[in-house]
Order: structure tokens, then C-alpha cells, then sequence
């Protein structure tokens, strides 16, 4: 039995693939930690040991101070690192530090190089977690970069321009929450490049169907599908709902914090095509055409749907995906307008439609092209559904 931490420092999208991949893991015998914020026990199974971080980047995100963050444009984004970040980095550090301690493995996400950090300190192996193809290649540039391609010179130089930029803006933070926290020395050099040096093993929880495996990808990088957990419950009202019409559209942009003119468009834009709307997160009110919903399991209910409208999360993508039905992605900034790229691509949507251009009639009409994406939505989600990702990468993790 070998005791794994599994710190995951995200939001819902970034837990659930974590509390997947635990779950696997404990069912194989091994003794399992999973660190993630307070909010998400419930996603720890039985056998899996749920520590609370009390740090939950969706509080932070949908306060005041954080709204205003998001919204400040990007040179007020990276001051606000040290305004909102830094104020809660230390008391993170601490608490995933000792959620660690005594671990055999620890499974860290790709963000802030949490896997070295912790190696370094305590002596033990990591893994790397991607949530979306981080790995320089050719083939296309970083999520984070807004834009198709870049060439196969651009598209491999724009994965280490992100990590240094990141590393230029916090390398003071990392520095110090490295001595005062760790008790560690700085940082010589880009840990991520340290990793590749190394050959640190990465497992990307992605499915080769969505984005191809790149040729230019070493051997230690693994694409292994997506990590699932089946979700539970439901409500009365959405199944009253449900069986009163046919199919509707779900809408919901999960820890995003949404403009406030965003609901009235939505809910303008759902019935300007005519469709019945489940609707998440969002104070829309409640009609024979609209339901308002707060938490329900996604891989339960997106089957049941029409069509999704949601930020393209990776995890809400890949969710969608694998329910095999349509997708209008509205993404917000990070990776999600790569992801939604990558739907249109794939013919499982129409071209994403930024939450910056979202109005009634721009909805609408992407929504009237729904029909026109069923086929291969379902054709691809038929697909995904037979893979197992999680016992892919578990099936690795072992073998290492």
C-alpha cells in the first residue's frame, strides 16, 4: 500500500477530476488524501481521507475584491496577484504542506510547481496533474494564449514565454512563501523546466479524442482521458421540469462571476429561439420556460439536455462532451477559449461566443445552430463514454 496526496487547488472543475482519480486510486488498496477546499467533501468517496484547505478560489473569485480583479484588464490582473492572492497564499501553502506530510507520491496539479515545492521539502516523488495540454508542442500554442496558432515556432515558444511570464510576476511571492513557509531556498531557474530536465512523469486528463495526442510530445507525457466521477442526486424540480417539455438548454458558467446584464440576455436569448432553459448560477426567474438551479450533478443532467451554454471549463467541456450533446461555449479568459476552439473544431458546436459579446440575439442564433451539431456531438460523446480514463492514469501511476 502506498500512501498518494492529491492536493487540488481549483474550483469544482478542477476537484471533481481530482476526487475521481483518488476514488480509483483507493479502490486499488492505497492509502489516499485528498486536499481540496471545504466546499467539495462531499466529492471525497468512502476510503478516500478529505483534508479541508480553507482557501476556495471560487469565495475569492465571487466577492467584491475579486470581481473587480478579473474585470481590471491585464496589468491590473497581475497587481492583484499580490492584492488578493498573496494575503491567502501563505495560509494555502501551509495547509497543502501538511496535508502532504508523510505521503509516499503526491499527485500535484501543474499549477505553481506545487509537486517540486513539496519534493524538495519533504524528499518524496511526484506526479504532475494537467487539466488541459500544457506541454510544449508544435501543434498548438498554450491554452492560456488566445489564438488558433502561432506556427510550429511560435505555437513551441509561447509555452515557455507563459511560464515566464508567470514566474516574472510571482517569483517574488513563490521566493518567499518557499522560505517562510517551507523552510526551502529560492528558486534557481524555471521549476517546469527543472521537470522536463528530470522527465518528471505528467498525466493530462484529457481524452486524445478531443485534443490529439502531439507527435513532438515526449514519452513521459501521457494523455489518458478524461477523470470522471459519477454524480448523485437531483431534484424534484428539475424533474418536474424535465417531464413537462421537451429537452432544454442548460446554462451555467460555473465560478465565473457573471456581468449583471448577463441573466436578462440569457434568459431573452433562450426564448428569442424558442427553447425551455435550466438555469445555473444566474438570478433569472423562475417561469414555464426557465428554471433557476444551484448545484446538480453535470454528468447527470447534461444527457438529458438540448444543448449546454457554459464557459468552457475543462471540466464542464470534457462533461459535455461526453454527454454527446452540443456545446456553445462562452468563454471568459484562461484556457477557455481554447476549449471552446476546440468544440467548433470537432463539430460539437457552433463558434464560441466570448461572455463579452453575449446578448440575446448573438445567443440565439448560435442556439438555432444547435441542430446542425447533434450528430457529431452525439457521435463523439458515444465515444468518449467507453474510455476510462481515470484507470488509465492509475494504471500509470502504479507502473512508475
Amino acid at each position: 500500500m502506498t500512501r498518494i496526496a492529491v492536493p487540488a487547488l481549483g474550483s469544482r472543475g478542477d476537484t471533481q477530476p481530482c476526487a475521481a482519480l483518488a476514488l480509483e486510486l483507493a479502490g486499488r488498496g492505497h492509502e489516499v488524501v485528498l486536499a481540496a477546499p471545504a466546499r467539495y467533501a462531499a466529492l471525497a468517496a468512502p476510503g478516500v481521507r478529505f483534508v479541508p484547505l480553507s482557501v476556495d478560489p471560487a469565495t475569492v473569485l465571487d466577492g467584491e475584491e475579486g470581481r473587480a480583479w478579473l474585470d481590471s484588464g491585464p496589468l491590473g490582473f497581475v497587481r492583484g496577484l499580490r492584492t488578493v492572492v498573496e494575503p491567502l497564499a501563505a495560509r494555502l501553502v501551509a495547509e497543502v504542506d501538511a496535508a502532504c506530510a508523510g505521503a509516499d507520491l503526491v499527485l500535484a496539479p501543474a499549477l505553481g510547481a506545487f509537486g517540486r515545492h513539496l519534493s524538495e521539502r519533504h524528499g518524496m516523488p511526484y506526479r504532475i496533474l494537467q487539466f488541459q495540454p500544457s506541454e510544449p508542442t508544435g501543434e498548438f500554442p498554450n491554452p492560456l494564449v488566445p489564438l488558433a496558432t502561432l506556427g510550429r515556432l511560435g505555437n513551441r515558444a509561447s509555452y515557455a514565454l507563459v511560464e515566464r511570464a508567470g514566474l516574472l510576476v510571482l517569483a517574488r511571492l513563490v521566493n518567499r512563501l518557499r522560505a517562510e513557509v517551507l523552510g526551502l531556498g529560492p528558486l534557481r531557474g524555471s521549476p517546469f523546466a527543472a521537470d522536463r530536465r528530470e522527465r518528471v512523469p505528467v498525466l493530462c486528463g484529457v481524452s486524445p479524442l478531443v485534443v490529439p495526442r502531439p507527435r513532438d510530445w515526449p514519452a513521459y507525457v501521457h494523455l489518458t482521458g478524461y477523470w470522471r466521477l459519477t454524480g448523485t442526486g437531483g431534484t424534484a424540480d428539475l424533474e418536474d421540469f424535465l417531464a413537462a417539455g421537451p429537452p432544454p438548454v442548460f446554462v451555467g458558467f460555473g465560478s465565473m462571476p457573471c456581468p449583471e446584464r448577463v441573466a436578462g440576455e440569457v434568459a431573452a436569448g433562450l426564448r428569442l429561439a424558442g427553447l425551455r432553459g435550466v438555469v445555473q448560477g444566474l438570478p433569472v426567474a423562475a417561469g414555464d420556460d426557465l428554471l433557476p438551479v444551484g448545484e446538480v450533478a453535470h454528468d447527470l443532467v447534461f444527457p438529458r439536455m438540448a444543448a449546454v451554454v457554459h464557459h468552457g471549463g475543462a471540466g464542464t467541456t470534457g462533461t459535455a462532451l461526453t454527454a454527446g450533446v452540443p456545446s456553445v461555449v462562452c468563454p471568459f479568459f484562461s484556457d477557455q477559449p481554447f476549449w471552446g476552439r476546440r468544440v467548433a473544431a470537432l463539430g460539437a458546436g457552433p463558434p464560441p461566443l466570448p461572455i463579452r459579446r453575449l446578448d440575446r440575439r448573438e445567443l440565439a442564433e448560435r442556439l438555432l445552430a444547435v441542430p446542425r451539431h447533434r450528430e457529431r456531438a452525439a457521435r463523439l460523446g458515444r465515444r468518449l463514454a467507453v474510455e476510462n480514463g481515470v484507470r488509465t492514469a492509475a494504471d500509470l501511476i502504479e507502473r512508475y
